[in-house]
């Protein structure tokens, strides 16, 4: 049966932009192509951010399952944009997610609710679909450090020298010295461990569920003071100076936070500083992103600020808060770079929809950072107070 033709109406146009009035679509792209003309963002337009629809029925998926609707679309090439980055930030912005949210959100929210989703027995389920993918997919994409986390670009202009200057950042708020051990709780490859052992000279233990990444890191690491442990943060039980956990809380869940820093506290010394450096939510919200729980971050749940404050009552201080939130943009922007660069020497193992997937991932993430949807933080920690207050390092 051939399609029916249907104009978009003189309000779903933008200013400037020239597009298809008369095309094979029907009233579900005229529902989307009002919706997104609210985040001024034109089906069919010329401009950067416009969406370029490449099947119709993409329009009734998106509309029925929202954020999971969009990005399985794009991975199926039903839609293209020369800058998806910028789409998400103007839809993120926009609010444009909480207008159209799936039937399935109630499950979805309820799901995360009622069940442990980061368990000991769920925990490893992120390394076995995301930190395995294979260690030289990661090295193409990442610094020479490897580090998997928000860079520091307050006087950075690329990625290695951002990277560094966040790793030197941890090293100085804890305030490393020779002699000291410090527990990295997260440690993936070892970026922060190899980093802290180089230039501080300290012994370190990192924890990870990843044996890709731990038989990787006992590797680059080899003659430092350095141990891998392939084990669930629950079962550490040592003392150390310091301890640090950059990237991983995020995959802690809001029914293990007050665990999270009681393991922290019991392994941290009365005198030690524990930074925690974590992405995380404006407000409290009741789900994850489901299309990023499907594909990418597994039983991920993001922490809103009350919520780390009521998990760490009567554990720690807090000492200090820093929020750079606005560089993870950059940082997701410069690994997209490298992982575009080089995707020819994985495709025949990844495939299209792989890229399309993982490209999806690193620009919708940069434009919910661009659109400051998403936070990044460095929370200071101590025991019971520092003597005369903690001084964030210049």
């Amino acid at each position: 049966m051939a399609p029916e033709f249907h104009e978009l109406p003189e309000s779903h146009l933008c200013s400037g932009t020239t597009v298809t009035r008369r095309a094979p679509y029907g009233g579900s792209v005229e529902l989307l192509a009002g919706l997104l003309r609210e985040a001024d963002i034109c089906i069919g337009g010329t401009r950067p951010w416009d969406m370029r629809l490449h099947r119709a029925e993409a329009a009734d998926r998106i509309l029925l399952h929202g954020s999971m609707g969009l990005g399985e679309s794009y991975m199926d090439g039903d839609w293209d944009a020369p800058q998806v980055d910028e789409l998400i930030h103007r839809i993120v912005r926009a609010h444009l997610d909480r207008a159209a949210r799936s039937p399935k959100f109630v499950w979805h929210v309820l799901r995360a609710h009622l069940t442990n989703l980061q368990s000991p027995r769920r925990a490893k389920l992120v390394g076995e679909v995301h930190y395995d993918l294979g260690n030289d997919f990661f090295e193409a994409m990442l610094d020479p450090y490897m580090a998997y986390t928000c860079g520091y670009w307050a006087d950075a202009d690329d990625l290695a020298t951002a990277q560094e200057a966040k790793l030197d950042l941890v090293c100085r708020k804890l305030g490393l010295r020779p002699g000291m051990c410090l527990l990295d709780i997260g440690c993936g490859w070892g970026s922060l461990m190899k980093f802290a052992a180089e230039r501080y000279g300290v012994r370190c233990v990192g924890l990870t569920i990843s044996r890709a990444q731990a038989e990787y890191g006992r590797e680059r690491c080899a003659g430092l003071p350095v141990e891998f442990r392939l084990m669930d943060f629950r079962e550490i039980d040592e003392p150390f100076d310091r301890i640090a956990s950059l990237g991983m809380f995020e995959h802690v869940g809001r029914h293990n936070l007050r665990t999270y820093f009681a393991v922290a506290r019991r392994c941290l010394r009365d005198d030690g500083l524990f930074l925690l450096h974590t992405i995380g939510n404006n407000f409290r919200t009741a789900h994850t992103d489901p299309w990023i729980d499907r594909y990418i971050f597994p039983n991920g749940d993001l922490p809103a600020l009350r919520q780390v404050a009521k998990a760490v009552e009567h554990l720690f201080v807090i000492e200090d808060l820093h929020n750079f939130g606005a560089d993870y943009d950059r940082t997701l922007m410069a690994w997209h770079a490298r992982f575009e660069a080089a995707w020819p020497r994985f495709a025949g193992r990844y495939g299209e929809r792989f890229r399309r997937m993982w490209s999806y991932y690193l620009l919708s993430c940069a434009g919910a950072f661009r659109a400051r949807d998403l936070q990044l933080w460095q929370i200071m920690l101590s025991p019971d107070g520092v003597p005369d207050g903690y001084r964030r390092p210049a």
